[in-house]
């Protein structure tokens, strides 16, 4: 082609983001020298060890970096006693110093942090955060969207949410306690836990909506490495962008031991409160906080028991909690509860029982479970009564069937039921089979007429 007679067309195409699949979502990865189909498992994989955040961006530092953004950062570090040595340096030699600038360029990481508004629009386009003061579950009041850097951001969704927060001081005895809807301390790590897991390859802002009771704060990207709503409480940390966090643990924002989400059920549980509800939904991750209702009983116990050298962990706020709302708790729930193995909720429950005395024991093997103390289910004002309310121990129970045998008989009246004895007893239906088989072999007096449902037992002496 003659010179000036063409038209050249210059591209530049951006690399895609992993994992690549075909138009129906398959795909396959190179192991060794085979194509292997790429699995959930494989995928999950791709998604911790591909670091979006460490990716760098061109141009100079300087003319992303945000003067407002690094001043928020340094007071908040400053705040959790980050080191000196590392505040007293330049904003380059900071972000240097915190792998977020590598080479002359700022990551994507950097930017996140410490970023100008109009870089974190062209440079993390997923980025950005929503919050909504909802009426009810379809319309709200007042609405803000940001795409400030990631501390501030976090200071004025903050700020939103303190707006509607209102305080309350009690006061039982020598404790004053100040509390708000939503304690400060889970706030805080929820919407770090937000913006620091979220996946910034989604187009979707960090959402929270704060309803009258309720609060949730939901961030894009589902659970990664294995950590679902069943395990989060002790799964070893993974992070979603590691270069983010590892900068958050230098400055002292986050810790490297998962104590988020225990420090959030235990802010809760400490109050007489629910803990929070973590779930994904879709392909984005939701904490919602109820605001529910204090109890100064509960408080005031945690308090004691602090200052008697035995406080309370998120397990036995948890057993303690199960129990203010359910009259008994055996050993699977218990597991499930706190999530952990059923030995290790064993081993809990029987130091609850044995050195700190907060639970009794009932039943044998696998049917044994515990229940709160008399004294603790009144000092702690749970519902219910704390003896009528119990389930009847195996001897006691045939004792008192016998005995109500007994009575209907001298009275002529007609025996007991299958569901008359489990409400007696608070057995279940083949536990009072299996009573009824032991009572009648120890006292032949007990007969059973009939069959099936309108069969009866009934005592002839």
């Amino acid at each position: 082609m003659p010179e000036g007679t063409g038209r050249l067309i210059l591209m530049q195409i951006h690399p895609g983001i992993p994992p690549y699949t075909d138009t129906s979502g398959r795909g396959k990865i190179r192991i060794g020298k085979d194509c292997q189909p790429l699995t959930g498992t494989l995928r999950r994989r791709i998604g911790v060890e591909t670091d979006f955040t460490a990716e760098e961006i061109p141009g100079t530092p300087e003319s992303h970096i945000s003067a407002a953004a690094m001043e928020v950062l340094r007071a908040a570090a400053a705040r959790e006693k980050a080191p000196d040595d590392l505040l007293d340096l330049s904003d380059l030699d900071l972000l240097t110093s915190l792998s977020l600038v590598r080479a002359g360029h700022i990551t994507r990481a950097g930017i996140i942090l410490a970023g100008k508004e109009r870089s974190i629009c062209r440079h993390v386009p997923g980025y950005g955060w929503t919050h909504l003061r909802m009426i009810d579950d379809t319309d709200y009041s007042d609405r803000m969207d940001g795409r400030d850097a990631m501390l501030i951001a976090i200071d004025r969704i903050f700020d939103r949410i303190m707006a509607d927060n209102p305080i309350t001081t009690l006061k039982q005895g020598m404790f004053h306690f100040e509390v708000r809807r939503y304690p400060e301390i889970v706030l805080r790590e929820a919407l770090m836990n937000a913006f620091y897991h979220a996946d910034f390859r989604i187009g979707g802002p960090v959402l929270v909506r704060q309803y009258p009771h309720m609060l949730e704060i939901g961030n894009p990207g589902g659970f990664i490495g294995g950590v679902s709503p069943a395990n989060i409480l002790h799964h070893p940390p993974v992070a979603r962008n590691p270069l983010l966090v590892e900068a958050l643990i230098k400055l002292r924002l986050v810790n490297r031991s998962n104590l988020g989400v225990p420090r959030m059920y235990k802010a809760m549980l400490a109050e007489g409160k629910e803990p929070p509800v973590i779930e994904e939904r879709g392909d984005a991750v939701t904490v919602t906080v109820k605001a529910g209702d204090y109890s100064l009983p509960v408080r005031v116990f945690v308090e004691e028991e602090s200052e008697k050298g035995q406080g309370l962990t998120v397990d036995h706020l948890l057993l303690l909690t199960y129990l203010l709302h359910h009259p008994e708790i055996d050993t699977h729930t218990a597991a499930v509860l706190i999530q952990r193995s059923e030995r290790e909720a064993r081993d809990t429950l029987h130091e609850m029982e044995t050195r700190r005395g907060y639970l009794d024991r009932g039943g044998t093997g696998r049917g044994t479970y515990w229940v709160l103390r008399s004294d603790l289910h009144r000092r702690l004002m749970a519902p219910g009564h704390p003896d009528r309310d119990r389930r009847t121990d195996w001897e006691a129970a045939k004792t008192r069937v016998l005995s109500v045998l007994r009575q209907r008989a001298e009275h002529g009246e007609v025996g007991l039921s299958n569901a008359e004895i489990r409400q007696v007893t608070r057995l279940d239906r083949y536990q009072v089979v299996r009573l009824m088989k032991e009572l009648q072999r120890e006292d032949p007096a007990v007969v059973r007429e009939g069959v099936g449902k309108g069969s009866r037992y009934r005592y002839r002496g």
